[in-house]
């Protein structure tokens, strides 16, 4: 079998981790919603679309079988990655600061107002105040791990992208 091949059919089932991980983390505060009764804020919302969106643009980019497909959809992940990495720090702000309002009245009529929130308005629909304080998860808050995971996936799809920028520069 062709390296390349190898390569490439490591790269897509990375891919598929990678939206099995973001689908997962939904499902997490998923599960803090209804079981442990944390209310998802306009920007929790916010930031589960964007694992949405991850989880959608690897799961499409597995599917190619070329580099240029490939490489297009990871760069739509990093995209969300850096979105949600920018509303996770706003969270992460908002809770540092108490008394600070996340904007609860004008963000939750847009947020509410997409598409999935009529669809699946248990998941996409706003319930909560982006300054409530829930019990951490070992030491660190929800939005703060979001945050992390966020990163996460940028820097690494990210150096991705750029090593297959290099492979192909040197093939060349």
């Amino acid at each position: 079998m062709h390296q390349g091949d190898q390569v490439m059919r490591r790269e897509r089932r990375l891919l598929v981790l990678l939206g099995l991980v973001s689908l997962g983390l939904v499902g997490g505060a998923l599960y803090l919603q209804f079981f442990h009764g944390e209310d998802p804020c306009p920007l929790c919302i916010i930031q589960r679309y964007f694992f949405v969106l991850i989880a959608i643009f690897a799961f499409l980019g597995a599917g190619f079988n070329n580099w240029r497909g490939i490489a297009l959809l990871e760069m739509l992940v990093a995209i969300s990655a850096f979105g949600g990495l920018a509303t996770a720090a706003r969270h992460v702000y908002v809770q540092s600061h108490p008394g600070f309002s996340c904007g609860f009245d004008a963000l939750q009529p847009i947020v509410d107002g997409l598409p999935p929130a009529s669809w699946l308005p248990q998941v996409f629909k706003v319930a909560g105040l982006c300054e409530t304080p829930y019990p951490p998860i070992l030491g660190l808050s929800l939005p703060q791990w979001s945050l992390i995971a966020f990163a996460v996936i940028f820097v690494l799809v990210a150096a991705s992208l750029r090593f297959k920028r290099k492979l192909r520069a040197s093939v060349r």
